[in-house]
């Protein structure tokens, strides 16, 4: 059995620029829009899932219903993005040496990506501090995080901010080209929702 990997579904923010609307909640090819990036990380079957909640928190936590994750409320979530990549962090089990940051506005990834990321990590000759896909040239999302090698660095984040300001100044990232185009594609507006008006399918995916 391989080391199995973390992920943290970041379900909390706040969703400013999407409107007065919950961005989350709102519905995509039949469904809410955080349920597709959960099914994915659960589909990938590659160890425990954490989604952390914070605003909208009930409403999101009834749209997770029946899926097999943790559920972790960050009341700090209002202070931004590194609030709830903590919260989420600090939730997985201590042995679980690496972890998918999964954004919950981005529907387009595929349990395959989750699983190939996981692949390049367990395979690396030395261990990355993290694993980021990349597509035409630019680093994407979601990215895995050695847990161990990152542990200072994280725990210093605050503010709106993930781990890209803390990968950006380190050598040791391993860069994995993909296909999908999903690796850039979130959701920040009702028209970047209404783009997506057709699923994207890559071979990993199905």
């Amino acid at each position: 059995m391989p080391d199995p990997v973390g992920t943290v579904l970041l379900a909390a923010g706040r969703g400013t620029r999407f409107g007065a609307s919950p961005k989350l909640l709102s519905p995509l090819d039949g469904k809410p829009l955080v349920r597709h990036a959960a099914e994915a990380a659960v589909a990938a079957d590659l160890g425990p899932v954490v989604a952390v909640l914070g605003h909208a928190g009930e409403a999101v936590r009834d749209a997770l219903t029946g899926l097999k994750l943790t559920l972790v409320e960050n009341p700090d979530y209002a202070d931004g993005l590194s609030t709830s990549l903590r919260a989420g962090l600090d939730a997985l089990p201590g042995e679980i040496a690496a972890a998918l940051i999964l954004l919950g506005d981005m529907p387009r990834i595929g349990p395959g990506l989750l699983v190939r990321l996981a692949e390049g990590f367990r395979t690396a000759p030395v261990a990355p501090s993290a694993v980021v896909p990349v597509r035409d040239g630019q680093r994407g999302n979601p990215v895995l995080l050695n847990r161990r090698l990152l542990a200072p660095g994280l725990a210093a984040l605050d503010g709106d901010r993930g781990a890209g300001p803390l990968l950006a100044r380190r050598d040791d990232v391993l860069e994995l080209p993909v296909d999908e185009a999903g690796v850039l594609i979130d959701v920040d507006t009702p028209a970047a929702l209404a783009g997506l008006d057709r699923p994207i399918r890559s071979a990993a995916a199905r």
